[in-house]
């Protein structure tokens, strides 16, 4: 493969390569580069030059900038077509130049800048071609006189930052030169009498030569061609004549001088449009300066101007776009100012500003305004529109009425709004001045149409006098000219100017649909798969244009392509109105027209692209691990598939096809998470079809299928660096094509920056790319280190194409990268979410209309809404379920249940339970039950009489699998990887998998437990070793009937305790006489079945090993009672009326829009989502409850639906309080509703 597409590579930018430690590799894939013409090898870190340059005979540019050279020695002066060298930004010194490269005849630029030169090259004057010299930023203290007898026919000269004090009288013959710099060099005593000579300058660069009144060259005014001056940092205290002379000036910087005043001569200067005044003497600004009506930047700033200094007249300048004053004495600002339309920044710190004018708001395109330093300064009011409706946020309108509309309730009647005027007059006078200036773009578009109507009709003339024209219109039309064509449009598919001039153009048949081929180099090559339109465009004596359309049939094309070829050049006939028919020619059989268009030389090529069918293909997903760059925006680089690539601070998507999982690290923030979920769901979306799973998984509680993907569950995770994977700048190639050569130039994308002083990597635009950059004519390569992409525009080349792909493998091995780094291809319009995520604004997941603000253009762009679902808030409360129902379903469950086994984790394996330990579970650990169910017949009544008593009943194998609140996801992993396993294999298809987890088991599993259902902290393990000698706590509660009934431990609190509930309280004694004793405390109004159960739950927890009382709230003794419990409390409630108002509701946008949905009565703690809003209503207050990683969207969003909701219970008569809570914030009124709160970890 080198040797096919290596010696036709005609340049390559090798910038910002590392080539330090890889040296001697990289430049061994150059040397089969023999066609090379220009070579980059900038911020590489090299340390000499090549030898391998000695086998570029073609060469003739190279750029070394930036690098460690010593020394220029080696081969570049035997490289015969060298014509340029650029060297900057090196440790070069004078003897590291060599004297041969002068001698190289086509040498014309040479940059030896930014080194530690001390004297000019020896025998640098034997450099006749030489156009270009750049030897600035050296030590160089003296120019020879011989040096410019030969260079006369330098066009650009920098001597800038040397220590210069004199200047060879030998320059005046330099006439052709058009930039000339010199600063910083010590000149105060050079006159400077050679520039009148040199008539072709236009740029004269003097800042910091000492430059005054009496050494400032005269004559200046002579210098007709020069647009650009930097006097800056000198010793001038007024402008000299000449220099108000120069009308043709366009750039002019006096800064750090001590300018006093200018002349009102300054209005000659009517091309000027950058004016650099800074840190001068100035107090006022000459009224004249209005009439520099093309100046666009205007710097004024550290000077002594008030108010009165500043031209009233100001606002005359219609294109000013930036105007700095900072650092002065105004203390206003004038109103006419705000009068430049096109004023985009405006720098006014550090004066005695009181206020500004008013209409500082209503400047279109103002960016930047920064008034700091200004301590009395009060801004003027902002025109805040008036909102039409404050109820709509995010264009939804979360009115109540509208609300009750949605699901078909009539909202009750009320007080009609009054309509408020919304008048704006500051708006106004917006609205009134953009309608000015639209008046105005409107009349000029009329009189340039106007204009070029009557130029066409004066350049065509008149071709026949009224009687010929009356001849025609008396003559009859023949019968295909009477005919009416249809009016179609093929604006989609040919352009405008096709046929308006001669010659030829051909299409390419590609998807159904013609692709204009606009390089002339591929005319006459034909792909044997392919058809072509070929249209030959002629031009008559007078002017007139007639048309012939051929179609060329390849010999291996696909019969879509040669129908669309067919239709399409009918379709091109109709577009131009040409007369005649469309010409068929066959691959072989060419007519001898069709040869003479293309000199009877046309080749044919074997290959074409595919056919616009669709062909059905099994996509191959190559699994690859991300993980994830940056805070803002998140970009993902691949890392190796290995688990040492699972870091805790880290969030990994793991793409397997079909499987898309993220890995959320312990220590991951919550942000990163969410972002990653999003990238998750573009990639499901745009590149499977919405086909694939997503799963989360976070870390100790992965899924056996993740683990299978890294060989098994590892011993240890020894986690890793990642950020060594990360490309700090992709490099983005741009693939050129030509007669026999390619070109590999890099494109620059590097923009601006406004604020240099302090820049934020993630705001600024600084090494980003743009989606702009990649043309649909061309081909790019973007190397990312870890990945290489070659991005193919839909009009580009085929040849191109081909050989991007070539080129992009050639990049890849020849850089060292990582063993997983792959090259993809990428075409317009179906990149990757991978490819996308490197540029700016292309991995945008959730588009936002930042447009919505203003009403009317939501009336505008969207009449609709967005989609929201608030039904939820308007049912009615979920009811417990009656005792009776409760019972019968419990026996119906029970009756149908055959066998019920039990196991439980213990160490890596799990074991049976034993049978006294049914129905009590442990918080830190897992549990696995067998249920067998027996499945009544569906068959009919006469049927089952006649059946054989012997028959088999059907069954249903139910596997509940239930982890406590405090275990790990290694029970379930053990579970899946060995129980599971072995129930599927004796249960074949009859097998059903119920996970749950503690306090949200369903009422199905509790009723076999017959209200017997306790939960104790801690582990098996713990209940003979740790927990014998503390006290214990449990509390009886049934959040939604008789099935919910379950005995938990909580905190030993006296203030937990409740009149309408029984607890259990264990104290334990110390002697060896005693284990303790048991307290059953049976509440004021208890449930009567709850103290009846209470009592077994005792015997379950606690066997025979303590003494067991039953005492009715009030008859507590003083001894053990409360000393169990921590101290008497006389102030815990009495009753739990909020039991019977409770409800909790789920704000989220897991759906894709903002829905709202209710949780059961039966809920607990885990049921609070962090990432949601939750809505939990006690009776008396409504709580809004936030998490940690809770969107500022869903807030807005929840802060309003609640609001919603006590409106409408406000209108049926029913007060609440609305409270926010901040989760790990919450109040005993929040968490009582709760069974057996347990705090927030602090996060």
């Amino acid at each position: 493969m080198a040797a096919g597409v290596l010696p036709f590579v005609r340049g390559v930018d090798f910038t910002k390569y590392n080539f330090k430690n890889l040296f001697s590799y990289i430049p061994y894939k150059t040397r089969n580069m023999s066609g090379l013409r220009w070579l980059s090898l900038n911020r590489t870190e090299m340390c000499y030059l090549p030898e391998e340059l000695a086998s570029l005979k073609k060469l003739e540019e190279i750029r070394v900038s930036r690098n460690e050279l010593n020394s220029l020695h080696g081969d570049l002066g035997g490289l015969p077509q060298l014509k340029s060298i650029n060297a900057s930004h090196n440790h070069l010194k004078d003897a590291s130049i060599p004297t041969d490269i002068f001698k190289l005849e086509d040498l014309s630029v040479l940059d030896l800048s930014h080194n530690q030169l001390t004297a000019v090259p020896q025998d640098l004057e034997n450099c006749k071609t030489l156009l270009v010299l750049n030897m600035s930023h050296n030590q160089i203290e003296s120019i020879p006189p011989q040096l410019f007898i030969n260079l006369t026919d330098l066009l650009h000269l920098d001597w800038s930052n040397n220590n210069l004090e004199t200047l060879p009288p030998q320059l005046r013959r330099l006439v052709h030169l058009k930039i000339l710099v010199l600063n910083d060099n010590p000149l105060l005593h050079v006159q400077l009498r050679q520039l009148p000579s040199m008539v072709a300058l236009t740029t004269l660069h003097l800042r910091n030569t000492q430059r005054n009144i009496s050494n400032f060259p005269s004559n200046l005014d002579m210098l007709k061609s020069l647009t650009d001056i930097d006097l800056s940092c000198n010793e001038l205290s007024r402008l000299p004549e000449s220099l108000y002379m120069l009308s043709t000036l366009e750039r002019l910087n006096l800064s750090n001088n001590e300018i006093q005043e200018l002349s009102l001569l300054i209005d000659t200067w009517t091309k000027m449009q950058t004016l650099n005044l800074t840190n001068n003497l100035l107090t006022s600004l000459p009224t004249s300066l209005c009439k520099l009506q093309s100046l666009r930047c205007l710097f004024i700033s550290d000077n002594k101007l008030d108010f009165e200094g500043i031209p009233a007249s100001i606002g005359k300048l219609g294109c000013l776009e930036v105007f700095c004053a900072d650092g002065n004495n105004l203390e206003l600002m004038p109103e006419s100012l705000c009068r430049c339309n096109k004023l985009r920044k405006l720098i006014l710190s550090d004066n005695r500003l009181v206020t500004l004018p008013d209409s500082i708001h209503l400047l279109p395109d103002l960016k930047i305004l920064d008034v700091r330093g200004n301590p009395n300064l009060v801004m003027p009011p902002k025109p805040v529109p008036v909102k039409e409706d404050a109820n709509k946020v995010y264009n939804i309108d979360f009115s109540l009425n509208n609300q009750l509309r949605k699901i078909g309730v009539v909202p009750p009647g009320g007080a009609e709004q009054q309509t408020v005027s919304t008048k704006d007059h500051a708006a106004r006078r917006l609205r009134l001045r953009r309608r000015h200036e639209a008046a105005d773009s409107k009349a000029q578009k009329v009189l340039q149409g106007m204009s070029d109507v009557a130029h066409d009709k004066n350049v065509s003339g008149d071709l026949q006098d009224d009687e010929s024209n009356a001849e025609m219109i008396k003559a009859g039309k023949k019968w295909n000219e009477s005919l009416n064509k249809p009016d179609l449009d093929y604006s989609e598919i040919f352009s405008e100017e096709i046929g308006q001039f001669p010659g030829l153009t051909i299409w390419q048949i590609e998807n159904f649909y013609p692709v204009h081929i606009e390089d002339v180099t591929y005319y006459g090559k034909f792909y044997v798969g392919d058809c072509y339109i070929i249209l030959h465009t002629l031009m008559d004596e007078s002017g007139n244009l007639s048309w012939v359309i051929y179609y060329w049939i390849g010999q291996d094309s696909s019969i879509d392509k040669k129908a669309c070829s067919a239709i399409h050049a009918v379709n091109l006939r109709n577009m131009l109105g040409a007369d005649g028919r469309t010409i068929r020619e066959e691959m072989g059989d060419e007519s001898d027209e069709f040869l003479e268009m293309f000199n009877n030389d046309i080749a044919y090529i074997e290959g074409g692209n595919a056919s616009g069918f669709y062909s059905v293909e099994q996509t191959v997903y190559p699994t690859r691990l991300y993980a994830l760059w940056g805070q803002r925006t998140v970009t993902p680089y691949p890392v190796p598939l290995e688990t040492s690539s699972l870091n805790p601070e880290e969030v990994l998507i793991l793409d397997h096809g079909m499987n898309i999982f993220v890995w959320v690290g312990a220590n991951a923030k919550g942000v990163k998470r969410s972002k990653a979920r999003l990238i998750a769901e573009k990639i499901n979306k745009d590149e499977r079809k919405n086909n694939a799973e997503i799963v989360m998984s976070y870390q100790g509680y992965e899924e056996g299928d993740f683990w299978e993907i890294f060989g098994g569950i590892p011993d240890e995770i020894v986690p890793s660096d990642l950020s060594v994977f990360r490309s700090s700048k992709p490099r983005l190639y741009k693939v050129n094509l030509g007669m026999g050569y390619l070109e590999l130039p890099q494109v620059r994308y590097q923009l601006a920056m406004e604020h240099q002083t302090k820049p934020d990597p993630e705001l600024t635009p600084r090494q980003r790319l743009l989606k702009s950059l990649l043309n649909t004519k061309n081909v790019y390569i973007l190397d990312c280190h870890t990945d290489v992409f070659v991005w193919t525009g839909r009009k580009s080349p085929r040849l191109v194409r081909a050989a991007a792909m070539k080129l992009a493998h050639e990049i890849s091995t020849m850089i060292h990268r990582p063993s997983f780094a792959i090259v993809s291809k990428q075409l317009e319009g179906t990149e990757s979410v991978l490819f996308k995520s490197r540029f700016i604004g292309w991995t945008d997941v959730i588009k936002v209309d930042y447009t919505r603000e203003d009403e009317k253009v939501i009336v505008q762009q969207d009449a609709r809404e967005n989609k929201i679902d608030l039904s939820a808030i308007f049912l009615p409360r979920q009811q417990s379920m009656p005792d009776a129902e409760a019972l019968q379903l419990m026996e119906e469950w029970n009756e149908d249940l055959d066998v019920m086994q039990g196991f439980v984790l213990d160490g890596k394996k799990f074991v049976s339970l034993p049978q006294e330990e049914f129905g009590k579970f442990h918080s830190k650990d897992c549990y696995v039950f067998l249920c067998r169910y027996w499945v009544p017949s569906d068959a009919p009544a006469e049927e089952e009489e006649d059946e054989d008593e012997d028959q088999e009943d059907d069954i249903q194998c139910v596997v509940y699998f239930w982890q406590g609140h405090e275990a790990t996801n290694m029970g379930w992993l053990t579970f899946t990887f060995t129980l599971q396993k072995k129930f599927e294999a004796l249960f074949p298809g009859k097998l059903e998998v119920v996970k749950m987890k503690q306090q949200q088991e369903n009422l199905k599993f509790l009723s076999h437990f017959h209200q017997k259902f306790i939960i104790t902290n801690g582990s098996r393990k713990d209940v003979a070793n740790i927990r014998s000698g503390k006290q214990e706590f449990y509390q009886i509660r049934s959040n939604g009937g008789m099935l919910t009934t379950r005995c938990v431990e909580i905190e030993p609190n006296p203030k937990l305790l409740n009149s309408e509930f029984c607890f259990i309280l264990k104290v334990p004694f110390n002697n060896a006489d005693s284990s303790g004793i048991v307290y059953g405390w049976i509440g004021r109004i208890a449930n009567i079945n709850e103290a009846r159960l209470m009592e077994d739950m005792i015997s379950t927890l606690f066997g025979d090993e303590y003494s067991v009382q039953i005492l009715n709230e009030g008859e507590e003794p003083e001894n053990f009672f409360w000393v169990g419990l921590g101290g008497k409390c006389e102030t815990y409630e009495e009753d739990a009326d909020y039991l019977h108002h409770v409800r909790l509701f789920r704000c989220s946008n897991e759906k894709g829009f903002f829905s709202v949905s209710e949780k059961c009565t039966d809920f607990c703690q885990d049921d609070l989502a962090d990432d949601d809003i939750m809505m939990l209503d006690n009776g008396q207050v409504v709580f809004m409850w936030v998490g940690h990683q809770t969107s500022q969207v869903e807030v807005k969003l929840g802060l309003k639906t609640v609001s919603v909701y006590i409106q409408h219970l406000k209108s049926k008569g029913i007060k609440r309080r609305l409270k926010l809570v901040r989760k790990g914030n919450e109040a005993w009124d929040f968490t009582k509703c709760f069974h057996a709160w347990v705090p927030f970890d602090k996060p």
